[in-house]
């Protein structure tokens, strides 16, 4: 499709086609997606018959099991009615696992719920166990019960992998019944418990221990379930809190836990516990009447949705293929004289300008085609001349502003130039101390001056005045440096190698250390030192400034690093980084690398790797 021989109306084909198959792809995906969540909906029937069912009825079972083989544990009778209950049990869980492994239920369930039964039914292996820990001698109470909790645990964790429907409110109201089963459940273990124990017994440390658990593990999923019920829902349990019953049990829960002591009354139990089993299966038959309504919402939202999706993807795709043909060709020829334009026409004309070179102006051709495209053509004829004026007057701007520049700064730094000169003849003449401190200040100052003259010099991209013949020790360009910066006290140089500066480089590779020393100087604290070091590197020399200032952001720093890299073109817009232009100008004039990077005082390092070209072969007599 890259391929430039191909015609335009191609392209303009295949640009519509890709968005409008992409489409179709998302469109079929999501239908997909949408249908499976309908009919995984209508296929909870089958859960609900054939897993979910069969698996309450073992666990009622299981819960009876567990009571009478807790009373049994009491006094060791009634031997009968806990065989009788085993078989019921048993033959519950052949019921449960006969229809759960069937191959109607596989095909209904997916594969995560398989593996879930799986598991499940080696965990219900464990049964025997738990049943010759009954019948042992000497078994503990809570042992009992806590074995016959873990198999009927994991049905309830099965139970929660059965509720994946698509529809967000049922799923969260399923959830909460499955809450209010987990705490039928606790309620279950409470009244093994209290059976285990008898009336107006005494619970001992270990069974005080599991009946608190279980006391408070039930009031927290009870209350956590019934607070995201809706109306409906709750309406049962809520007639279930204010009953006589109920109170009487809350009563008989709370002074067991406080006096360990059972009454002599336990029918409050067995009470609630009819009740809240009548109320989970009148609420679990209102939840699953609102399946089958959602799945055929569902279904019917497909549809109409999918239906009118596909018809009006058709119709993009049929007035696509009809209007790609016409405009083709038009827009081949703006697309070439648009290119044309912007990347032959105007940058070679910007250049030529930027160079000071004559550059006429050249209209383009008229297009032809419908209006929209002929005024498009007219518009990109405006912007052409626009552009061409506009870069017109910015280079005869740089070239005036430059030229001003430079005749400014000659004539300060000829002026300061000749201060300099008088102040140093008043200082040689001069014997007292405070006035020759005096004249020693105003000479710096003045140094100082010409240094901030000879940027607008280097910023015109013209030669600072100042030059030397001979080569200059890199120590003595060190401290020329440090002479033109304000706080030259606060500096600090340390010993150099002995190299030595070509003479053509020393005027600006002293300007670059000034510029880099001042801007450490005054990003610092006043109390702090800026060290100077000049040390020997594999390319060249590397000169180091380095202040304890408050360093710079990361972002901002990579960002002065990355000017500092490129060759500048000054922008009189960013006048706050004149300095960063001097030293980016200075470097690149002499292939001087400069990096800033933290210091491990927290201020910031800025290094000049003077390449080996600048440097001299000889040591030569020092700066004068």
């Amino acid at each position: 499709m890259d391929n430039p021989g191909r015609p335009i109306r191609f392209r303009i084909t295949a640009l519509l086609l890709v968005p409008i198959v992409s489409l179709v792809l998302l469109w079929g995906f999501a239908a997909a997606l949408t249908a499976g969540d309908g009919m995984r909906l209508l296929e909870i029937n089958t859960l609900v018959d054939r897993v979910a069912m069969p698996s309450e009825k073992a666990v009622v079972e299981l819960q009876n099991e567990r009571l009478h083989s807790a009373r049994y544990l009491r006094d060791r009778s009634d031997q009968e009615t806990v065989v009788q209950q085993r078989l019921e049990s048993d033959q519950a869980l052949a019921a449960f696992r006969r229809t759960a492994l069937s191959a109607e239920t596989q095909d209904a369930v997916g594969d995560d719920m398989r593996i879930r039964l799986t598991t499940l039914f080696a965990e219900l292996d464990q049964l025997p166990t738990a049943r010759a820990l009954v019948d042992s001698r000497g078994a503990d109470t809570t042992r009992v019960i806590r074995a016959y909790n873990n198999i009927i645990d994991s049905m309830f964790r099965m139970y929660d992998r059965m509720i994946l429907v698509p529809d967000i409110s049922i799923y969260q109201q399923a959830r909460s019944v499955t809450g209010l089963g987990e705490a039928k459940e606790l309620l279950a273990r409470e009244r093994a418990l209290l059976s285990a124990v008898g009336a107006g017994g005494r619970l001992t440390d270990t069974e005080h221990a599991a009946f608190a658990e279980m006391a408070a593990a039930r009031r927290l999923v009870y209350r956590q379930a019934l607070a995201r019920l809706d109306t409906e829902l709750r309406g049962p349990y809520d007639v279930l809190g204010t009953s006589p019953s109920y109170r009487a049990f809350l009563d008989l829960e709370s002074r067991t836990l406080a006096f360990r002591t059972l009454p002599a009354d336990l029918s409050p139990v067995e009470q609630l516990w009819v009740k809240v089993e009548r109320q989970q299966v009148e609420v679990v038959s209102l939840l699953t009447a609102r399946v089958i309504p959602a799945a055929v919402a569902i279904l019917v939202q497909i549809a109409v949705a999918g239906g009118l999706g596909l018809v009006m993807l058709i119709l993009s795709v049929v007035l696509a293929h009809r209007f790609a043909a016409r405009l083709a060709a038009e827009l081949g020829e703006l697309r070439d004289m648009a290119i044309q334009l912007a990347e032959v026409r105007m940058p070679r004309l910007v250049e030529r300008l930027r160079r000071g070179q004559d550059a006429p102006e050249e209209g383009l051709p008229p297009l032809g085609g419908t209006p929209e495209i002929r005024d498009i053509g007219q518009a990109l004829d405006t912007v052409r001349h626009t552009a061409y004026e506009a870069a017109a007057d910015q280079a005869r701007l740089r070239r005036g502003v430059s030229q001003v520049f430079v005749s400014l700064a000659r004539r300060n730094q000829s002026l300061l130039h000749r201060q300099l000169t008088q102040l140093e003849a008043m200082q040689r003449k001069e014997e007292q101390p405070e006035t020759l401190s005096d004249l020693y200040r105003l000479d710096h100052l003045t140094t100082r001056m010409r240094r901030h003259a000879e940027n607008l010099i280097i910023l015109s991209g013209a030669a600072p005045g100042r030059g030397w013949r001979k080569p200059v020790p890199v120590v003595d360009v060190l401290r020329a440096a440090v002479a033109e910066v304000e706080e030259y006290a606060r500096v600090r140089v340390l010993p150099a190698p002995q190299a030595s500066l070509t003479g053509a480089a020393v005027a600006d590779l002293i300007h670059l250390v000034a510029e880099l020393v001042e801007n450490a100087t005054v990003f610092s604290p006043p109390q702090t030192r800026v060290i100077v070091r000049a040390e020997w590197a594999a390319a060249g020399l590397a000169v180091e400034v380095e202040d304890r200032g408050l360093g710079i952001p990361d972002a901002e720093l990579a960002e002065l690093n990355r000017r500092l890299a490129e060759r500048p073109e000054f922008d009189l817009a960013d006048s706050d980084r004149l300095g960063l232009f001097v030293v980016a100008m200075l470097a690149s004039r002499h292939g001087v690398q400069v990096t800033l990077r933290p210091s491990p005082y927290g201020g910031i390092s800025a290094i000049a790797l003077i390449p080996s070209s600048v440097l001299a072969e000889e040591e030569t007599p020092a700066l004068p």
